[in-house]
């Protein structure tokens, strides 16, 4: 077999590496040929995942992406398969060493000037969005909002179940006419566009939430912050707050809260508190009345021509597999690099995702400051997780596993890419708001969206979202675009994928010409042009962090 077409079977990720990834399904006794080496596999090596480079012994150390990644936990021969049985999670000790970080920055000719269309606020950010935001500050609005949410959507043009809500009523109309519903077969057709009845409003979203109140105070007060970071987002132009009057999380807690953010905060905020209103149905009446007024008023704003330095895209991987860090996870890093060398923000978080890669990161911080917080958290983070019987260790999923990344080193170290490798810019904790262009850490969990809700929180107003398996998640103000990390997921799932990175695995496109194109991409989304499928979807998932229990 030529070495040509062996490049196309197996890859490895990194000179220092002692393990090859399978780009196809390998056979049992098949022989690989590799840089001058040859590889007899013991074991059916399945696309994804990895085969040992050379004999193995107990307790030696695994490499991947040049960093440690586990140790073997008995002998084996060169060229068989990795698995939970066989490796366990280990990860290099990482401290504070002043090093001395060169970035070599990407060519970013073809991007100078451009420019895309978003909403310029009055705080100096522009979003790529204008919505209404609902905010309650307490779990027993949530009824309220939903009745709200029904009201607004079919009658203003946002609602997307139209279709379901058709095939529903064929259901009951051949129930009724005791036909069998087995044979009812419709088509279902798409729910029609461009219906709205405000143009340049992108969507009114509901914020419904657990939360403040029957917890503790901090609890009340973390989500009192995280809700104003809402209100203050680039993407919403006017907020509704519904409370019920005797929560812990009470409505000047969250004035203050948005106040202390933004002293110059200008938005309209209606302000219906329940248990101050005569009914239900008054308050339902009011709080949609007052709306529509708002709506009115948002809807003057217009999209206005602004530079990719303004972009603040946070990324995001979720549903990961084994081709994760091999293709879109390392396009994503690349179009990070083009982005902070335009000038603009970029965001990095899922701590429990930078688990063996954080010594790297901390040699890229600017400061010792940052370095230094940096490690704060991710220690008092680990250890909040050991106390409730985990630990970063345990992070990967079953879904994971499957799919070839077999340690929590292995997935973080792959997971890490997506920040591409410019400096370190400055690191926040949960909810701090994102200020200095270039790369920034965010503390926030691996899940998903307690994730991409952190993310917005800190003031992303795109997010780059990759995955192998598949995940529908979105965000409530902040579009969430999803890159695949192979064909087959691109294809299979088309309706939530938007972008398709499996031209990597092909060797049909090359890391930075998919980086290039994913840039172009979130041009066109920022300026309203194209519309991710999440958004499409009213996909707008929210969970808060409570913190220490979820990784």
């Amino acid at each position: 077999m030529s070495e040509n077409n062996t490049k196309k079977l197996v890859v490895k990720l990194h000179p220092d590496d002692n393990v090859l990834v399978a780009l196809t399904d390998l056979q049992k006794g098949e022989t690989i040929h590799f840089e001058n080496e040859t590889y007899v596999l013991q074991d059916l090596i399945k696309a994804k995942h990895k085969f040992y480079m050379q004999d193995m012994k107990q307790g030696e150390e695994v490499n991947m992406y040049g960093v440690l990644v586990g140790k073997v936990q008995n002998d084996l021969a060169k060229g068989s398969l990795m698995t939970t049985e066989n490796l366990k999670h280990a990860a290099d000790p990482y401290a504070y060493r002043n090093a001395s970080y060169e970035w070599n920055a990407p060519n970013v000719s073809k991007f100078e000037n451009r420019t895309f269309k978003g909403y310029k606020r009055k705080d100096g950010r522009v979003g790529t969005a204008n919505y209404w935001l609902f905010i309650p500050t307490v779990f027993c609005e949530n009824r309220n909002l939903d009745v709200i949410k029904e009201a607004l959507h079919k009658q203003l043009g946002y609602a997307v179940t139209d279709k379901y809500n058709q095939f529903t009523h064929e259901l009951l109309e051949g129930y009724l006419n005791g036909n069998d519903i087995n044979d009812i077969n419709i088509e279902l057709n798409p729910t029609p566009k461009n219906k709205r009845v405000f143009e340049n409003v992108d969507g009114i979203k509901f914020l419904n939430h657990q939360g403040g109140c029957g917890g503790t105070r901090q609890d009340a007060s973390t989500l009192s912050a995280l809700l104003a970071s809402y209100a203050n987002h680039p993407n919403v132009g006017g907020i509704t707050l519904l409370s019920l009057g005797c929560q812990h999380l009470q409505v000047q807690d969250f004035v203050n809260d948005v106040k202390r953010q933004n002293p110059e905060f200008d938005k309209p905020l209606f302000i219906f508190e329940q248990q101050q209103t005569e009914s239900e149905e008054v308050l339902i009446t009011n709080a949609i009345k007052k709306t529509f007024e708002g709506l009115i008023e948002i809807n003057k704003y217009e999209r206005t021509d602004a530079p990719l330095s303004d972009l603040c895209i946070g990324v995001k991987c979720g549903g990961s597999d084994g081709f994760s860090g091999v293709s879109a996870n390392p396009a994503v890093g690349y179009t990070s690099d083009l982005v902070v060398a335009l000038g603009g923000k970029i965001l990095l978080a899922e701590f429990p995702e930078l688990c063996g890669a954080e010594q790297n990161l901390i040699d890229r911080c600017v400061t010792e400051d940052k370095a230094r917080k940096f490690i704060d958290l991710m220690e008092s983070y680990d250890e909040l997780a050991h106390k409730v019987g985990s630990g970063f260790h345990m992070n990967p999923s079953p879904g994971n596993i499957k799919d070839g990344l077999i340690t929590d080193a292995i997935k973080s170290a792959g997971a890490a890419k997506k920040g591409g490798t410019s400096p370190v810019i400055d690191v926040l904790d949960y909810t701090e708001l994102v200020t200095k262009p270039g790369l920034s850490l965010v503390c926030t969990p691996g899940n998903d969206v307690e994730a991409t809700t952190g993310k917005a929180a800190s003031g992303a107003t795109l997010i780059l979202f990759t995955t192998g398996l598949g995940t529908p998640t979105g965000n409530p103000v902040c579009p969430v675009i999803k890159v695949a990390t192979n064909s087959v997921l691109a294809t299979r799932m088309k309706d939530i994928i938007d972008i398709d990175c499996g031209p990597i695995i092909s060797g049909e496109k090359s890391i930075e010409e998919m980086g290039e194109e994913i840039l172009e991409y979130c041009i066109k989304a920022a300026s309203g042009e194209i519309i991710p499928k999440a958004v499409q979807l009213n996909q707008d998932d929210f969970i808060p962090w409570k913190r220490g229990v979820s990784l």
